[in-house]
């Protein structure tokens, strides 16, 4: 019951955060909220695979990526009414491009996983750490569409009946979004099929001794790991107006799984809350010193071993002791 008041309240915070912001005279930590919950979707999309499936994919940031550029490419095609690979003509419609950045960032990481996958350990870290920067560089070699420079996007994807140039609709379009997708993770997570899958990450060989398609259900669980990261890519490309080969650099995969570890690995909240402080340190410590990396892996590194596993941990021991 405790849970479900505290739950109630955060959503209600998230709810009334542009009211508040405009209030007290801070509009840009508006923006920031809703790059924390892209980032947060993208954590927890990782967080499947990392700490309920027991993979430690060290290159989600090409999913991450290959969605931002699916809205990119097709931004710039509508734009300058040409048509992709002769028939396909571009669009700014949220209804077509997150959908289709979904799909895309899916059939991607189907590819990847397939490969990947019938490797483990620190094979796998390397493979997916491989195709990812190998995607990287594909991508900065795309000259078409900016190359290293990335592609600018002017506007913001339109939806009917609601003006995406306003920021604070933008935010509550991302947080209907983000809602959406935390909601689905936990009902999948509590399905038989999540079952499996913490099953596999527990003991391997007992589930395929049991008969269970141990390689079909661990690929199936990065696919639908990689349209999470592309989801928040796509967002993430909407909310910047930009896109660029940075999305997909190994330095992107390292902070992803940082979020995921500060929030506290197999958590639900976990990832979100670890990209919200991530991002917050971020903002404050880039204001007070152009050395803010080194400040920011000290104050990590404390967080880290002082909470004993993230920040799910510690609010777990503090509510207990209360």
């Amino acid at each position: 019951m405790r849970a479900r008041i505290l739950s109630v309240l955060l959503v209600l915070l998230l709810i009334g955060l542009p009211f508040l912001t405009q209030a007290m005279d801070q509009t840009a930590f508006l923006s920031l909220a809703t790059r924390i919950l892209v980032y947060g979707i993208a954590a927890a999309s990782l967080n499947f695979v990392l700490g309920y499936g027991g993979m430690v994919s060290f290159g989600h940031a090409a999913f991450f990526g290959i969605g931002g550029y699916v809205v990119g490419i097709l931004y710039q095609h509508h734009d300058t009414e040409t048509l992709l690979w002769g028939f396909l003509p571009g669009t700014n419609q949220m209804l077509i491009t997150l959908p289709l950045a979904v799909l895309v960032s899916g059939l991607a990481a189907a590819a990847i996983g397939a490969l990947s996958l019938r490797t483990g350990g620190v094979q796998f870290i390397m493979i997916t750490l491989a195709f990812a920067q190998m995607l990287f560089f594909l991508f900065v070699s795309l000259k078409t569409y900016g190359g290293e420079d990335g592609i600018i996007v002017r506007r913001t994807n339109e939806l009917p009946f609601l003006n995406m140039r306003d920021k604070t609709v933008l935010y509550w379009v991302v947080l209907a979004i983000a809602l959406t997708f935390f909601f689905g993770l936990r009902r999948l997570i509590r399905s038989s099929f999540g079952t499996v899958i913490s099953g596999i990450r527990q003991n391997e060989r007992r589930m395929a001794a049991l008969g269970v398609p141990v390689y079909r259900y661990k690929l199936y669980a990065f696919m639908l790991s990689g349209t999470g990261a592309g989801l928040a890519g796509a967002l993430m490309v909407n909310v910047l107006r930009f896109a660029s080969p940075d999305m997909m650099h190994w330095t992107k995969s390292g902070e992803l799984m940082i979020m995921v570890i500060l929030g506290g690995v197999g958590t639900l909240l976990g990832p979100f809350l670890g990209a919200g402080v991530f991002l917050m340190l971020e903002s404050w410590l880039a204001s007070l010193s152009e050395h803010w990396p080194l400040a920011m892996g000290l104050i990590l590194l404390a967080l880290v071993l002082g909470s004993r596993g993230g920040i799910m941990a510690l609010l777990g021991r503090i509510g207990g002791r209360g």
